[in-house]
């Protein structure tokens, strides 16, 4: 019996301004992996002059969102008036909580940027979609390093094989940035109670003779010995976590078990009534549907 569940291809979407990033997560039939209810890989992409990245300000409730950088640098500004340049190998992590605003822009100068990075949000436990926003960032000598089977790989938050990331997670998940050389091997034996999946940064994977490649994500079933070879290496994000009883639901930046505290929160922004992000006037408008 397989222990592949899912596979899932990305599919471009639109941000603005020209800039396009690869969606994962959410899709049709899949909505989350654990805890893990957004997927965006960002690039790889040349920035230089105009052509910028200008995630304008905009408000979230309801989860966690994960900066991770391969290549380029993105200034991070929030409600809370942290203003962070986000570099390759570091965690930026924001917890919305009740209500943050926030944006992303690239510098705007004649050198040129190759941007490249995953974005991704983590739904809160229901007993901690309301609590005050925060933000932590961890730099790249913190970030926790491990190998697991033939993978080298960076712990960027969670716990798994007895190491834990200082990044202050709220439920039990893991997420690690992970490469094989040619030839080698991976192989993970996840919990009954654990989803877990890969997605493919660069080059393939075989399993069970079966070819993925780059931007594929793979999810395995709960309880499954992930296994994979690398013909030629790999570089990949091994991800998941238990996944919570409750519902969630999306509409737009928000997240949340209440449909009610997602209509309040349109109003709260169309209103203006989400606190402000430092050094930003530009915002981005409530959705019209």
């Amino acid at each position: 019996m397989s222990i592949v569940r899912r596979i899932i291809s990305s599919k471009t979407k639109e941000l603005g301004d020209g800039f396009q990033v690869r969606r994962s997560l959410p899709t049709m039939g899949h909505r989350a992996v654990g805890p893990f209810v957004f997927w965006d890989h960002m690039g790889p992409v040349e920035l230089i002059g105009d052509r910028e990245l200008k995630v304008r300000s905009h408000p979230h409730i309801g989860l966690a969102t994960i900066t991770w950088l391969f290549s380029g640098e993105i200034m991070h500004r929030d409600s809370l008036g942290n203003k962070q340049l986000i570099r390759p190998g570091e965690v930026n992590w924001m917890t919305s909580g009740n209500g943050i605003t926030h944006s992303e822009r690239t510098r705007s100068d004649d050198a040129p940027i190759n941007l490249e990075g995953i974005q991704l949000w983590l739904a809160l436990p229901k007993d901690k979609e309301d609590i005050d926003a925060s933000f932590f960032h961890c730099k790249e000598q913190d970030v926790p390093k491990i190998n697991i089977k033939d993978a080298s790989m960076r712990l960027i938050a969670g716990a798994i094989e007895n190491k834990k990331s200082p990044v202050p997670v709220y439920s039990d998940l893991f997420y690690l940035n992970g490469s094989i050389e040619p030839q080698k091997n991976f192989s993970y034996q996840l919990s009954e109670s654990s989803e877990g999946a890969i997605y493919i940064i660069k080059d393939t994977v075989d399993i069970e003779g079966t070819i993925h490649h780059r931007f594929d994500m793979i999810i395995f079933k709960p309880g499954s010995l992930i296994e994979f070879t690398s013909h030629s290496g790999c570089d990949f994000m091994f991800f998941g976590g238990p996944p919570f009883p409750e519902k969630r639901h999306m509409w737009w930046n928000f997240v949340s078990t209440s449909k009610e505290k997602i209509e309040d929160a349109k109003i709260r922004w169309k209103n203006k009534n989400f606190p402000k992000t430092i050094d930003e006037e530009e915002f981005t408008p409530l959705p019209e549907n």
